[in-house]
């Protein structure tokens, strides 16, 4: 508990056994349950999570987004806090970013990596396809943030009855905070934080995955429009 919620950690994972070890040789007491999703691990993601006492949900379908929609159904915390299990995300950051949620009575605080505060823990073309894609997301929301692919998000669980995300892959992290910042009754911060250098193998298919959230962006924000 904190400031008497109930605090939930969910972390989506493919094959993480390196960064979820050392995520859980340094997680703080603040989290009421850890969450991992494992989505088809063929490591031995599972065991490692086990070992540490978290809760395995498993989802079939494979997906980052699939993953979070899952973890998000299994959460039971009032507040939820996500991370990927590379390990590249700050956890000494977390209780401060919950303070502020709390206190600044707002719902959805997502972490912004930029500018990163090392250049070495985001490749080139990361960093540029992650710039273009936050370019049309201010474009279409009318909102400036700088860090639209964040996977760093704090927010109470009660939001996700406002919403409507719904992607199954990549895009999903913009695709939830397109639905929140264009949802007038959902109070939404993007504070910095630090990023660090990920463990194990990348996931991430550049061309591939920017593309389609390139073309996501504006099909979701056509999509909300008609609603």
């Amino acid at each position: 508990m904190y400031k008497d919620r109930k605090i939930s950690l969910t972390i989506p994972c493919y094959n993480e056994e390196a960064g979820l070890t050392a995520i859980f040789k340094k997680i703080p007491n603040i989290f009421d349950e850890v969450i991992v999703v494992d989505n088809n691990c063929t490591d031995n993601t599972v065991q490692v999570a086990k070992t540490f006492g978290a809760k395995i949900f498993f989802e079939g379908k494979r997906g980052y987004g699939w993953a979070h929609q899952a973890g998000f159904a299994a959460a039971l915390g009032d507040i939820v806090v996500t991370m990927d299990g590379d390990d590249s995300y700050p956890l000494q950051e977390i209780e401060p970013l919950i303070k502020k949620l709390i206190d600044d009575d707002l719902d959805f605080i997502s972490g912004c990596r930029f500018p990163l505060r090392s250049e070495r823990s985001m490749s080139f073309l990361n960093r540029l396809g992650n710039f273009i894609l936050t370019i049309f997301f201010r474009i279409l929301t009318g909102r400036f943030i700088r860090d639209s692919q964040s996977g760093l998000w704090i927010f109470k669980k009660e939001i996700l009855q406002k919403i409507k995300p719904k992607n199954g892959g990549m895009p999903f992290s913009e695709e939830i905070k397109m639905e929140i910042i264009l949802n007038r009754n959902i109070k939404f911060k993007e504070i910095p934080i630090n990023y660090f250098n990920r463990i194990g193998e990348v996931k991430l298919r550049k061309w591939k995955d920017g593309w389609e959230c390139l073309i996501f962006l504006f099909k979701k924000r056509m999509d909300i429009f008609l609603r």
